[in-house]
């Protein structure tokens, strides 16, 4: 297979630099280094969990909780910041990415301003971190990236989320990629083209990220995740926002869905063996995680709900803006007063029975999630190929609370392939590969709603975890292939009449509902906001046109 390393990677205008001698020095080290354009007398490389606690808590970064976890604020930034993104505009991509307001262009003069602020503020900083890692689990299909940054804490959070080298790898590591982060250094909106102080610049070209101000660790995640999402394409491989687990008998299921849809929840099943919660690849050889470390929500977190994640959360965990009692070290992960994104970024191994290994078969089940904030959509439909396809390219759900900055409420949104703000190529491009991929190996396809019923948001209640774990559970194990079926005559679905362990009631939204006539105005609104947003794309086969709303 042909290999994935991307072409050397430079820094700005000026000549790349890698770090002084890396096959005589230890893996694990404190020394002065030059990286790229980043000279510092002080750099910690590729530190373990334990020292890196022990520097965040000497520096004043977080505390430690009762639970054992480092626990940290994030500021002002307690989400990604979806206006700060900029891709730099370049000759040899500017036909592959598809600009827009999701992926929005930053001229190349401006980058190496930006690139010259924060490789001059981390070149001055008393001490720095450095961790290497890679993303892409299957070694056919990783890269080698390297992340420079000013705290031990994110340096912590990111060797949760890569996949960890092996000593002798790291003797010989030399990045594909390198990741610059400074929180403490800002951009000027008036000169260096950015919309505010914060920034974060993909230079697919050079090989580099720049991301600046923003203390949300997220950031550093979704940026390597986007990097993977434009480069495996060009192998015809399909990166996917989706998480994945695995049966006993070796059966691998997908969860796609955008933030704050269950992902994580429903993926973490105590009866499955969790592959990856957010990221993956598929390929020839199956499907790859390209993380190695979960990134979970932690607002309302249940242990009983729950318990894989809640367990997680101990020593070696980054606890990100959950409010702590500062005498007794415990959580109260249902106050929301510093975010209602509140995070723990953990290591893969702090889930047992966890593949870590990263890899899977070929997926026999792929669930679309969806948290529909109208509460019209039903609770579990069939896919057809078709289906799948035009749910794919919609990708609809809400953006929840919290996800984004300014997002106080669930808002309708549609984000193809249920990530459409880490996809920086053409939509074609990825909507051709899950149809490739889906027709090669035969998947079944099941649209899941784990959004609201009974009324929308702020009238009805949101589906339970538990009967949203019974559906899951009943998509991977057959139980509701050989049941009756009816087609929704608003949204085109093929909607199971009844479902093992679940009320049959909730199966048909409308039987939910109190005000009939009030459902069917919403549910008749959503269908055509469906109708509205698939009519962006164009030279769309008739076939999947028509596997939508009627």
């Amino acid at each position: 297979m042909e290999s994935t390393t991307p072409p050397a990677q430079s820094g700005s205008s000026n000549a790349a630099n890698p770090v002084t001698s890396p096959l005589q020095d230890p893996p694990r080290t404190v020394r002065s280094a030059q990286i790229l354009d980043v000279t510092n007398e002080k750099v910690y490389f590729n530190l373990l969990p334990t020292e890196l606690t022990k520097l965040a808590i000497e520096r004043g970064e977080g505390a430690i909780s009762k639970m054992g976890a480092l626990t940290i604020k994030t500021g002002e930034y307690t989400g990604r910041s979806p206006n700060d993104r900029f891709i730099v505009e370049t000759a040899d991509i500017k036909d592959k990415v598809n600009w827009g307001k999701v992926n929005v262009g930053i001229s190349e003069a401006n980058y190496d301003k930006l690139y010259g602020k924060i490789t001059k503020s981390l070149s001055a900083k008393k001490e720095l971190f450095v961790c290497d890692g890679f993303a892409g689990a299957d070694p056919e299909s990783r890269i080698k990236v390297r992340v420079i940054n000013n705290t031990a804490t994110r340096n912590l959070f990111i060797y949760n989320l890569m996949i960890r080298p092996t000593e002798e790898e790291l003797k010989t590591f030399q990045p594909d990629l390198t990741i610059m982060v400074d929180t403490e250094c800002k951009a000027d909106p008036n000169t260096d083209g950015t919309n505010s102080e914060a920034f974060v610049v993909l230079n697919f070209s050079k090989k580099t990220i720049l991301i600046g101000t923003t203390g949300y660790c997220g950031e550093i995640k979704k940026s390597i995740f986007t990097y993977m999402n434009y480069y495996l394409p060009e192998k015809d491989e399909l990166p996917m926002h989706c998480s994945a687990n695995q049966g006993k008998g070796g059966d691998t299921a997908l969860f796609f869905g955008l933030s704050g849809t269950g992902k994580t929840t429903l993926s973490t099943d105590p009866n499955r063996f969790l592959i990856g919660d957010d990221e993956h690849g598929w390929n020839a050889n199956g499907i790859f995680n390209f993380e190695g470390g979960s990134y979970a929500k932690c607002i309302n977190l249940d242990p009983k709900a729950e318990p894989l994640i809640y367990n997680a959360i101990k020593e070696g965990s980054v606890v990100e803006n959950v409010v702590m009692d500062p005498e007794t070290k415990e959580y109260d992960f249902a106050d929301a007063s510093l975010a209602e994104n509140s995070r723990v970024g953990f290591p893969i191994e702090h889930i047992p029975g966890a593949i870590t290994s990263g890899m899977g078969q070929h997926p026999r089940t792929i669930i679309f999630l969806t948290a529909d904030a109208f509460g019209v959509l039903p609770p579990v439909a069939r896919l057809s190929c078709e289906g799948a396809m035009y749910h794919f390219m919609s990708g609809y759900t809400s953006k929840l609370a919290g996800t984004e900055r300014g997002i106080k409420e669930p808002q309708a949104a549609f984000s193809s392939f249920f990530g459409e703000p880490f996809m920086p190529q053409k939509p074609v491009v990825y909507a051709d590969l899950l149809k490739k991929y889906i027709t090669t190996f035969g998947c079944n396809v099941f649209l899941i709603n784990t959004g609201w019923c009974g009324g929308p948001y702020g009238i009805g209640k949101r589906i339970s975890i538990k009967d949203t774990r019974a559906i899951v559970t009943a998509t991977l194990n057959g139980k509701i292939d050989g049941v009756s079926y009816r087609i929704d005559d608003v949204f085109n679905l093929a909607v199971p009449e009844t479902c093992p362990d679940v009320d049959d009631k909730i199966l048909s939204p409308r039987n939910t509902w109190q005000d009939k006539d009030a459902y069917d105005k919403q549910a008749q609104q959503l269908a055509q906001m469906f109708k509205d947003n698939f009519a962006n794309f164009k030279d769309i086969p008739q076939d999947i046109k028509d596997a939508g709303p009627k």
